[in-house]
C-alpha cells in the first residue's frame, strides 16, 4: 500500500503529464489529435479531457471496469492499464460546515480522486452502436447534410438574437462568410455547391459570435488567434457529426504555448463553445430523425432477421454464414462491422441449435447406442 505521500506525489506527476502534453499543442496536427479527443469526450470536464488525452489520444470511448460490464457488456481484457480521470468526491455538510462555506447546500465537492477508466479498444465483447454511428451515416447524403444546416440557421434565427443571411459568394471577396460582431450578423455564400463547407462556414462563424463578439473576453486577440479558434470549434462540431475533417487548417497556435495561462483559457473557451455547438447539432439531427432513422433501419432488419432465420434451409444458412464472414473481412465501417458481427453471432447460434436438436432426436430414436466409456488411464491424443 502507498504511502499518503506517494499518493500525493503520483497525483501531482498525472497532472504535471497532462500539462506538459497541453504546452505541445503548437503543431497543428498536434492540435487536431486534441480537438479530437474534445468531441468524442465533450460532456466531460476540460481537466479530464487533458488527462484522457496526455495518457491515450486515440481513445474513443470510456468508462468504468464495472460499467463495461453492466452496461455495455463487455469485459476489460487481462492486463490493461486503466486511464485515470479526477472523479469530486461529494460531502454531506454539518451546518458548521455550510456557515463556514457561506452555502445552504446540503453537499458540496470537498476534493477529487483519480479513478481508472478504460478505453474501449482496450475491451471485448458485444458491440457498441451510438447515434453519432447513424448520424454520421445519414450525412453522408447531401440532401441531409442541406437540411442540417438550413435546419441550423432558422434555428439561429429563431432561438437567438443572431441574424443569419445569405449572399452570393461574388460580393463576399473571396470569402466563404462572415461574422459581423457590430450587428451580430452572420452571412454565409449562399450559392457555395459544397454543402458540408457552407455547414462548416456557418459553424465556424457561430463560434466567432460566441468568442468574439462586442462583449467577449478574447475579442481583442490577433485576428490569426481568432481565426484559429472559430476553426478549432467548426474542426470539432463536424467531426462530432463524422464529416470528414482532413483538409482542415487550423491556423498558427505556437503563440499560445509562450504563456501557459493563454493556452488554457483559449482551450477553455473553444471547450466551452464546442460544447454548445455539439448539444445544439445533437439536438438538430434528432429533430431531423438522422438519428433513428438508421436505428430504425437496424431494428427492421434484426426483427425480420429474429423471423425468418428459423425458416431458412440448412443449405442456405451455411451459405449465409460464409457470406457474412466474408463481407466482415472485407468492410472497413465499423457500424457495418457491428451489425455484420451481430448477424454472424446469430446465424452461428442458429446453426449450433439445429445441431443440438437433430443429436438430441438421434439420442431419442437410437437409445441403445451409447457412447464408448473412457479409460481414465489412457491419455487423449491429438
Amino acid at each position: 500500500m502507498p504511502s499518503k505521500a506517494e499518493t500525493e506525489k503520483w497525483k501531482r506527476q498525472l497532472v504535471e503529464n497532462a500539462e506538459k502534453e497541453i504546452l505541445k499543442l503548437t503543431d497543428s496536427e498536434k492540435f487536431k489529435s486534441y480537438l479530437d479527443t474534445v468531441a468524442k469526450f465533450h460532456r466531460y470536464s476540460q481537466r479530464n479531457i487533458d488527462l484522457i488525452y496526455s495518457q491515450n489520444p486515440n481513445a474513443g470511448q470510456v468508462a468504468g471496469f464495472k460499467k463495461w460490464q453492466t452496461d455495455f457488456k463487455r469485459s476489460v481484457n487481462k492486463g490493461e492499464r486503466g486511464i485515470r480521470i479526477a472523479a469530486p468526491i461529494i460531502k454531506k455538510l454539518t451546518l458548521e460546515d455550510q456557515k463556514r462555506l457561506d452555502t445552504t447546500e446540503e453537499k458540496a465537492i470537498v476534493g477529487y480522486r483519480y479513478i481508472p477508466v478504460f478505453d474501449i479498444s482496450q475491451t471485448s465483447g458485444e458491440p457498441v452502436l451510438s447515434a453519432k454511428d447513424f448520424v454520421k451515416g445519414n450525412l453522408a447524403d447531401h440532401k441531409n447534410v442541406t437540411n442540417l444546416y438550413n435546419e441550423l440557421k432558422d434555428y439561429l434565427n429563431n432561438n437567438t438574437d443572431i441574424k443569419v443571411s445569405e449572399k452570393s459568394l461574388s460580393e463576399l471577396g473571396g470569402a466563404k462568410g462572415y461574422f459581423q460582431p457590430n450587428t451580430n450578423e452572420i452571412v454565409i455564400g449562399g450559392d457555395e455547391p459544397d454543402n458540408a463547407l457552407k455547414l462548416k462556414t456557418l459553424y465556424h462563424e457561430y463560434a466567432h459570435s460566441q468568442l468574439h463578439g462586442l462583449t467577449s473576453e478574447f475579442k481583442d486577440r490577433p485576428r490569426e488567434y481568432q481565426e484559429t479558434q472559430a476553426e478549432a470549434v467548426a474542426y470539432v462540431a463536424m467531426k462530432n457529426i463524422g464529416v470528414d475533417t482532413s483538409n482542415y487548417s487550423l491556423g498558427y497556435v505556437a503563440t499560445w504555448a509562450k504563456d501557459k495561462a493563454v493556452i488554457h483559457s483559449a482551450l477553455s473557451e473553444i471547450q466551452k463553445v464546442s460544447n454548445k455547438v455539439i448539444d445544439l447539432s445533437d439536438t438538430l439531427t434528432e429533430k431531423l430523425g438522422l438519428q433513428q432513422e438508421k436505428q430504425q433501419q437496424v431494428d427492421q432488419v434484426t426483427n425480420a432477421k429474429e423471423k425468418d432465420i428459423k425458416k431458412v434451409p440448412v443449405a442456405e444458412l451455411n451459405k449465409t454464414y460464409l457470406k457474412l464472414q466474408n463481407d466482415l473481412q472485407q468492410t472497413t465501417n465499423q457500424v457495418q462491422k457491428n451489425q455484420l458481427k451481430n448477424q454472424l453471432n446469430d446465424v452461428h447460434q442458429e446453426i449450433s441449435n439445429r445441431t443440438q436438436n437433430q443429436l438430441k432426436d438421434f439420442a431419442k430414436q437410437n437409445p441403445k447406442i451409447k457412447q464408448p466409456e473412457c479409460d481414465s488411464s489412457q491419455s487423449i491424443k491429438h
